[in-house]
């Protein structure tokens, strides 16, 4: 039996919470987990250089296979000699499928047995992308762990609708798994889909955990359902995954969300929330959710989180950031984005210690108090 490019092993699991401590074994390196991945879109992670991320603890980033795809072309990535050269980064990448952009930003969309027809979002021409097409795409960047092409259903959806989708999504699978060229080099992760549907979520994971996966992610989650719908979901999918191979929440990078998601069995998350906001002048500090844009700051001279030892917080004040995000200055937005991934990896290590001394609900307790995420005042992203 071939031997399987990307591993997981388990250290501990936390007595107080059932939460994993592991380590994600890739071709690129070995990464504690629960991990938060930055997300790299079209082979970057906007505004931050290779070396700053690894310089903050990044391990794994995503890239995107639809943008990636349109531009420059899979085809000129693979001449570089894949992603990684492509883009300077020696540690691991994993791409999604293609599939949520083809749902999120294509309003002319037709699905078919075959695959999805939609419209390019950039000049509108006609495209196709299939699970092998994707899959195609996905063996050319190079990347250590593919996802299975999927159909992300909207939320909510009918429990009809959604049967139908996760039943094509589990065919599509076999027809993923069978388009890898490179199985001794790129893992292949399966996608559980079911909306809030418990039974569907059973089926999915039924008929996917049957392929035997090197992975498998919980997909169409953080799309508009209520947090609470969301732990629950988790609560009753997660245990039906195997222990002895990763768990990937797709899309899920709230500070809160991170912590829930650990305690649930979760070990890597990803998201562009931290990035996004960051360009808009929000900040993810120790004490809460921090608005640098905002008039207040235009005289404070202190750091942007006096709690944090990233260099931004021990250099920059908050009225010189402020100044900058104002006048829409690009190194205002690489400030406030090297501190909010800072800050979210840098959160991963404490629930990772948390997990190692058996207490990660007490950690969830204080963080939250803390953060202000309890009450009905609670600050959310």
């Amino acid at each position: 039996m071939m031997s399987q490019p990307v591993t997981y092993e388990l250290i501990k699991t936390c007595k107080q919470s059932g939460a994993r401590l592991g380590k994600l074994h890739t071709p690129h390196g070995t990464f504690d987990t629960p991990m938060f991945m930055p997300v790299g879109t079209l082979a970057t992670v906007k505004t931050m250089s290779p070396e700053e991320l690894k310089e903050m603890g990044a391990g794994v980033i995503l890239s995107n296979t639809y943008h990636l795809w349109l531009r420059p072309g899979e085809d000129i990535v693979e001449e570089a000699g894949g992603l990684h050269r492509f883009m300077n980064w020696d540690q691991g990448i994993l791409t999604d499928s293609g599939g949520f952009q083809v749902f999120s930003l294509s309003d002319l969309r037709e699905i078919t047995e075959e695959g999805v027809h939609f419209r390019n979002h950039l000049n509108g021409d006609k495209l196709f992308l299939s699970p092998e097409k994707s899959i195609g795409v996905q063996n050319a960047l190079g990347s250590d762990i593919m996802m299975a092409f999927d159909e992300c259903p909207p939320y909510p959806a009918e429990y009809e609708y959604m049967k139908a989708s996760v039943e094509r999504t589990s065919r599509w699978a076999e027809r993923c798994l069978s388009a890898n060229k490179n199985p001794d080099r790129q893992a292949l992760f399966g996608i559980v889909q079911g909306g809030e549907y418990e039974a569907l979520r059973r089926q999915s994971a039924r008929e996917l955990t049957a392929l035997d996966f090197p992975g498998y992610a919980v997909g169409g989650l953080s799309v508009g359902e209520p947090k609470p719908v969301m732990n629950e979901v988790l609560e009753y999918t997660t245990p039906l995954l195997p222990t002895n191979k990763p768990r990937y929440l797709m899309g899920v990078g709230s500070p809160d969300s991170l912590i829930d998601g650990s305690i649930r069995g979760i070990d890597m998350f990803d998201c562009v929330l931290p990035t996004r906001i960051a360009r808009n002048g929000t900040l993810m500090t120790s004490e809460g959710r921090l608005v640098v844009r905002n008039a207040k700051y235009a005289r404070d001279f202190g750091p942007l989180d006096p709690n944090c030892d990233c260099h931004v917080c021990r250099t920059y004040s908050r009225a010189y950031i402020r100044h900058l995000v104002k006048a829409n200055e690009t190194f205002g937005f690489r400030l406030t984005t090297y501190h909010n991934l800072y800050f979210l990896l840098k959160l991963m290590k404490s629930v990772r210690q948390a997990i190692q001394e058996d207490r990660l609900l007490d950690f969830r307790d204080e963080f939250f108090e803390k953060y202000g995420f309890n009450g009905p005042n609670a600050k959310n992203f």
